[in-house]
């Protein structure tokens, strides 16, 4: 039997195929874009070309994420913060606590020893502290995105970041700049903020000691060395924590799947 989750997020969308042992056998990622409903047909679409299936071999399918009710040939639609939880558990058993950090939320969600969800908190009213927050930076320091973590611990002399607004952020950086202030530093000094954050955003449920690390910030080294730093503890991260939502949600897809077969 063959399931699919497929998470809709603001910024980027994620279709991943699973079989029912649990192991994956396909995924997709590609930008949301302003069509939500064709980023989500896509996702799955290239989902199932990975795994070198066809439409009719899935029998169920879960939609998450910000976009999860344009998910219109999905069974079902599962919030996010239940699917990260979920997927988390899976592909790091000892999780009790996430953080994810999109492109324009955070959430910290405290993990129960099944997965389900026992507390979370969030931070979906700005752009602070989120995968946003370094777009803007990159743009403002004219260096590529997939490089301003590489090039933050560089840094010998990190800045104080004071926001992490990013309405205001642009001044704060060129201020900077103009005192002579490298781009590393002031990309350290940004992460750094942003951990701050995280981890205040993480204090409001409790921090436990097996920290688990999703979404698409979790590709940037630099933030996952500051959140370590500041957390004092190795995080889970890995390979597929970008995709931790649509494995929670292809989970869920496997759950409801058996249920209608038995």
């Amino acid at each position: 039997m063959y399931i699919a989750g497929v998470d809709v997020g603001s910024t980027q969308s994620k279709g991943l195929i699973m079989d029912d042992e649990r192991r994956i056998l396909g995924r997709s990622l590609l930008d949301t874009g302003a069509n939500v409903v064709k980023a989500a047909e896509r996702a799955f679409a290239l989902a199932l070309e990975d795994a070198r299936l066809d439409p009719g071999d899935i029998a169920y399918i879960v939609g998450t994420g910000y976009g999860r009710y344009k998910v219109t040939f999905g069974h079902a639609q599962i919030s996010e913060i239940s699917c990260h939880a979920r997927g988390a558990k899976l592909i790091f058993p000892d999780t009790r606590m996430v953080l994810d950090i999109g492109g324009q939320d955070s959430k910290a969600i405290k993990v129960g020893a099944e997965g389900e969800v026992l507390d979370f908190s969030m931070n979906d009213k700005c752009a602070a502290g989120t995968g946003r927050f370094l777009v803007m930076a990159a743009s403002y320091l004219d260096v590529p995105l997939e490089k301003i973590g590489e090039l933050s611990l560089q840094a010998k002399k990190p800045v104080n970041i004071t926001t992490t607004c990013t309405v205001f952020v642009e001044s704060e950086i060129m201020s900077h700049l103009a005192r002579g202030k490298k781009a590393e530093d002031i990309l350290r000094g940004m992460h750094s903020a942003i951990a701050s954050r995280s981890i205040s955003l993480m204090s409001r449920v409790g921090i436990e000691e097996k920290v688990t690390f999703t979404g698409g910030v979790t590709k940037n080294i630099g933030m996952v060395r500051a959140l370590e730093e500041g957390l004092e503890m190795t995080l889970n991260v890995g390979s597929e924590s970008h995709y931790m939502g649509a494995i929670g949600a292809a989970l869920f897809a496997l759950e409801r799947a058996t249920v209608l077969v038995v």
